[in-house]
């Protein structure tokens, strides 16, 4: 299978400096846990901390559980009502077996309409961090009635919305839109429509696959043939289901608040050699700053907002200017 994309490797880079944060840190004495189910023999953990106000669902990152939000949620309590959500495979959810489709991510994202139906949680504010952005469009795209705004905390990356006129080319995601296209090659039925598809396949997505397959290539040179593989664990076979199951979404037609790292903070373990740091923030930077530019255009209603040298986990490195563009996004939705 092709390498994960340049910007899970971003997400996963900046999280090395919260390697130390813990998965899954206890139970909340300020929140009541129950579990909710979603579909036959699963059941997902949600916290909820109560308070005032609108409903916010708060949605962790890849590897994380609800708990992730405790600090930040005791936060938000006094203007909202917040709940947070375990995907399942992580914390004390259930854990069905990795198949790509008990987590794609048309199946994350109903598991989450499906305890909002449950517990009754009438067009909450959906709060999502990193690979939570998926579940965001997810339900953005296909049940936009149902929710009165999306907040991607360092989340708005290729697995929410795709930039296929970018320059970066993205692993799983051009493979997938890739097969997408060579699919539906042939079927429009006037010449016009056909032009257009061979020519967009020729000037944009062969030559990003090629650029993607050289990629792969100059990477294995570096692995020999008997290096081992990752470990066959059921955490890594649930990861491997999620990257499978990504989908390729384009806008979304409700209220939206995108908050980029823009660059990321340089993890602890950067070279200490000042080009090497610079260069590296560049990259960072350029890689970035293309998907917020993307995100914007492709979403002309969305407010976007980027913070320079921000963790990964922006609400955390930034959590008072994260909390202060939640409140102004949230003032100025409908009622």
């Amino acid at each position: 299978m092709l390498a994960a994309s340049s910007l899970l490797i971003t997400a996963n880079w900046a999280q090395t400096a919260d390697a130390q944060e813990k998965i899954g840190n206890g139970s909340s004495p300020e929140s009541k846990e129950e579990f909710v189910p979603v579909e036959k023999d699963v059941n997902l953990q949600v916290l909820d901390w109560g308070g005032v106000g609108r409903s916010l669902i708060l949605l962790a990152g890849l590897g994380y559980d609800a708990h992730e939000w405790d600090s930040f949620a005791a936060k938000l309590v006094p203007n909202y009502h917040v709940y947070a959500i375990t995907r399942r495979g992580f914390g004390k959810s259930s854990a069905p077996q990795p198949a790509c489709e008990n987590y794609s991510a048309e199946r994350l994202g109903d598991d989450v309409i499906a305890v909002m139906d449950t517990l009754k949680i009438k067009r909450p504010i959906l709060v999502g961090h990193s690979i939570a952005g998926e579940e965001l469009s997810s339900i953005g795209t296909r049940y936009s009635d149902k929710v009165a705004g999306l907040i991607y905390l360092d989340a708005a990356y290729a697995y929410a919305f795709f930039n296929d006129h970018g320059t970066e080319a993205e692993g799983m995601f051009d493979t997938f839109a890739l097969r997408n296209e060579l699919n539906a090659y042939g079927s429009p039925e006037s010449p016009k429509e056909q032009k257009a598809q061979v020519e967009h396949l020729l000037k944009v997505s062969l030559p990003r696959y090629q650029k993607l397959l050289e990629q792969e290539e100059k990477r294995l040179q570096n692995v020999p043939d008997n290096a081992p593989g990752p470990p066959d664990t059921p955490r890594v076979r649930i990861n491997a289901a999620i990257l499978k199951g990504f989908e390729i979404f384009g806008g979304v037609h409700c209220p939206m608040l995108a908050i980029f790292a823009d660059p990321h903070t340089l993890p602890p373990n950067t070279p200490d050699d000042p080009t090497k740091r610079a260069a590296a923030l560049a990259e960072d930077k350029a890689r970035v700053s293309e998907q917020a530019d993307a995100f914007q255009a492709g979403n002309s209603s969305a407010t976007v907002i980027r913070i320079p040298n921000a963790s990964h986990f922006v609400f955390r490195s930034n959590e008072a200017e994260v909390h202060r563009a939640i409140d102004a996004f949230v003032a100025g939705l409908p009622q």
